[in-house]
Parts: C-alpha cells; structure tokens; sequence
C-alpha cells in the first residue's frame, strides 16, 4: 500500500487551536468483518491491534475526571473488542452519551445476535454505514451481501423503537462517495435516502451525516495507483470554505488509538500525526492536561473536512 502522508504534509492549511473537549473519540482496534475499498483506517478481518484492558480501563476514569459528555466508539468495528458492552455499561452509568459506530452487518457475526437490543438497553446513539440506498453500489464499495444484511440490520433497528419519532432512540445513516468527487448537499439526499428505503423496506432513521473521503490510508492508496491523488487534493482546495474552520470536529473532540495515544482527530491517527508537543500524549496524561487553545496538527488532508459544506463525524458542517 503507498504511503501518503509523505504526500500531504507540506501545506498551506490555516493555523487550528483547540476549543473546550466535549467527545472523546476512542478506536478500540483495527479489527473489522468488512474490508471497505473508501477505509481510512484499513480495518480489516486480518488486523490483529486491540486495545488492552489497562488502557480501556482508563477511559471511564477520563470521562469521569473531566467531565466529557460523549464517548464515540470506533474501529474497524469496535463491537469486536470483547471489553465492548462492558464499557458502554460504564460509560452510560456515569451519564455519558455513548456512540457506536457501526457497520450494520457486524450483528450478523458469531456473538452479536444481541447487539441491538444491548445498545437500544443502554440508549447508544447508533451511526450505521450504508453508502447508498441501492444493492449495487453499496456491495461494491463494502463487499458482495452488505446492502441485505444492511437492510436486515436496519428493520431490527427499528423494530425496537431507533429512528421511531419519540423513542429516544437515535439512529443516524453515513453517506460516502464512491470516488475522488464532493459529497453532495446533505439536505437533498436525506431526503432521498428516507423516501427510498420507507418505500422499499419500511426503513426510518433520524439523519443522514455526508462524509467527504480523506485521502489517506487506503483510499489515499488507491488514488495514487490511480495518478488521481494530486487532482483529488485540488479539488478539495479549490472548494475550500473559510466558514467550516469553525466547526470542524478537532477542535472539541480528541481521538484516541488502540494503545491509548492521542491526536487531534481520527484521520491524524491513522497517519500518526500525534497531538502537538514532545512525546507522542498518552490518555494518562489527559486526566489533568488543559488541551483548550493548543494548536491542531494540519496537512493537506485537512481541506477534506473543510470543502463545500464541510465533513466530520457528524455530517455536514453547513447547508
């Protein structure tokens, strides 16, 4: 796989400092049941990282200590981790929102048959990928079965109350491009995806978050095989939008690796762009560290998240 942070870090990106922490975003390991051609992070069924219990065990300890009021779980897929269920409990008993991001078909694997009613027991906010609202591109970009057993997932989903107007129960759609283009407007295509999949499969869900791919990792691989990472990056900087620095998830949220080291977001973590400042800050050291005002780590990959309507972890930053 072609390496690309060579390629991404000399940049002309405007200088970031952090806001107040409110999410800690933790990536309990690379391990996924799905091998995804957009993956920034190249889970896959053969990756063996997994967070030990000594680092997972500090993470209520954090939330607790600093009062941070979401803790967004990821992977691979990070129902896989066997400490999994056991730290949304903890997490959900000190009244921290819990996110789970997931991949749908994972609660078809051995162990999983529950997942769902777990979840909707503790009132995790569940964010499922499905890159469209048809079997053909879905399967293509996540692999042949994925958009049945996506649907399968979703009714199950449903059928205990997430997505159902008053339930409380939050369950919101990923949307990612198929190539090297822009997302497009948030606004239109939700309404897109609720009328195809009320219509075809009795499917309701709260919102739909459009994600711009980052050009890292395997994606960012791909596009360099292809000679297309250059005019990708372009495209991205050509759409540059001053209004999105404002919100863009890495100045409230820290994202943690599977051996408990921090970064400004997940995308610096996966081209070990570490937190600004000597050795490479470890979550131990977040339990008395003030990171409000501290400088962002930025690369050209950085302009992903700030293009037209912008892109972060909970869709569109505008319009």
């Amino acid at each position: 796989m072609h390496a690309t942070l060579p390629l991404l870090l000399t940049t002309d990106f405007p200088a970031l400092r952090r806001k107040k922490l409110e999410i800690l975003q933790v990536n309990l390991g690379y391990r996924c049941n799905q091998t995804c051609v957009h993956c920034h992070v190249n889970a896959g069924p053969n990756r063996k990282e997994m967070m030990d219990e000594e680092t997972l065990s500090l993470i209520p300890q954090l939330l607790a200590a600093r009062q941070i009021g979401v803790l967004d779980l990821t992977g691979g897929a990070p129902e896989l981790h066997h400490k999994f269920r056991d730290l949304v409990s903890k997490a959900t008993a000190l009244g921290v929102q819990v996110i789970d991001r997931c991949n749908l078909t994972i609660m078809f694997e051995p162990g999983q048959n529950n997942l769902a009613e777990f979840l909707a027991e503790h009132r995790v906010e569940v964010v499922a990928s499905l890159p469209c609202y048809t079997a053909v591109n879905v399967d293509k970009q996540r692999g042949d079965g994925v958009f049945d057993k996506s649907i399968a997932a979703l009714q199950r989903f449903n059928s205990l109350g997430y997505g159902q107007e008053g339930s409380g129960l939050t369950l919101n759609l990923v949307y990612n491009p198929l190539g090297p283009m822009l997302p497009p407007k948030q606004g239109a295509l939700e309404a897109a995806y609720k009328r195809e999949l009320l219509e075809h499969f009795g499917i309701v869900f709260n919102k739909l978050f459009v994600l711009a791919n980052m050009p890292i990792q395997r994606f960012g691989s791909t596009l360099i095989s292809k000679g297309q990472l250059n005019e990708y990056i372009r495209l991205l900087k050509e759409n540059f939008a001053a209004g999105n620095l404002a919100n863009v998830m890495c100045r409230n949220l820290v994202s943690v690796d599977w051996q408990g080291y921090l970064y400004d977001c997940d995308f610096n973590q996966q081209l070990g762009l570490a937190l600004p400042g000597g050795e490479r800050p470890h979550l131990r050291e977040l339990m008395e560290a003030d990171l409000h005002g501290q400088l962002i780590r930025v690369a050209e990959h950085c302009y992903g998240c700030t293009a037209g309507q912008g892109s972060s972890c909970g869709g569109a930053l505008h319009g």
